[in-house]
């Protein structure tokens, strides 16, 4: 009974592999043909002469995105609970926030921030503000999120949770949060990943993140293709391994559900 089970996991398997190579080499195959058309001349050894400077720069970005998806995770949790307060002074507060960050640009949002507000309250480190800036408006779009992945939990749970005597944060702990997270985990690991490639524009306030070391390759060296294929490259070594943990962690709380 084991072995043929056994024998169709890794049939499985081995049939997910081919497929994923299969498109793997069709992606290849349009990239390949498509620069092989460019009359382009290349001239890696000059951007060579950088890497420190790229690698420097994704380390940065690295740093500020870390500390964004830790803090943004918070503020929209905050604010996805001050949506649902019976106080309504602070409900109001809250979607007052989430209406000003989310119907405006980012660009004009660090502007204002770094030049208006950071200097207002004496924040004087770039990079320090950039995470901030980040966090508050990733926050607003996690705080829609979350909110939507509560009023998902049925009425009728609740009312259960509450005739079996769990208080307020009992029933958030046990019964809301793990049905919400389910429910909104792919939308949430999708503002982490914008979020990470939304620290581009910190560029504009001298944040010497990846981005900005890869204009300042460009700049250098007139190597186009070669400063920014690093960028898109680099981007993509933060983002895929949040995809696919974000993936399996689905597949686990499917299982278990």
């Amino acid at each position: 009974m084991g072995q043929p089970q056994e024998q169709s996991r890794v049939a499985s398997l081995v049939s997910r592999l081919v497929s994923a190579c299969i498109a793997l080499a069709l992606v290849a195959a349009v990239f390949y043909f498509s620069f092989h058309q460019l009359a382009y001349k290349w001239n890696w050894q000059a951007v060579g002469k950088y890497r420190e400077t790229l690698f420097k720069g994704w380390l940065m970005t690295l740093k500020i995105s870390e500390a964004s998806l830790v803090l943004s995770t918070i503020i929209g949790v905050t604010f996805a609970l001050v949506r649902r307060s019976r106080v309504l002074p602070l409900r109001y507060f809250g979607q007052i926030y989430v209406e000003l960050v989310r119907g405006t640009p980012l660009l004009v949002q660090i502007l204002i921030f770094f030049y208006v507000v950071a200097d207002a309250f004496h924040i004087q480190d770039r990079y320090w503000a950039g995470t901030l800036i980040l966090s508050f408006f990733s926050g607003a779009y996690i705080s829609e999120i979350v909110r939507a992945g509560i009023e998902s939990v049925s009425q009728s749970q609740l009312e259960s949770a509450r005739a079996i005597g769990l208080t307020n944060v009992q029933t958030y702990r046990f019964v809301i949060f793990p049905q919400a997270i389910r429910v909104i985990l792919p939308s949430l690991v999708g503002q982490f990943v914008s979020l990470i490639k939304d620290s581009s524009l910190l560029s504009i306030i001298a944040v010497n993140e990846f981005t900005q070391a890869a204009r300042d390759v460009n700049s250098a060296t007139y190597s186009t293709l070669e400063a920014y294929l690093p960028l898109a490259a680099g981007y993509l070594i933060l983002t895929l391994p949040i995809s696919i943990w974000t993936r399996r962690l689905e597949r686990k709380m499917r299982f278990e559900t």
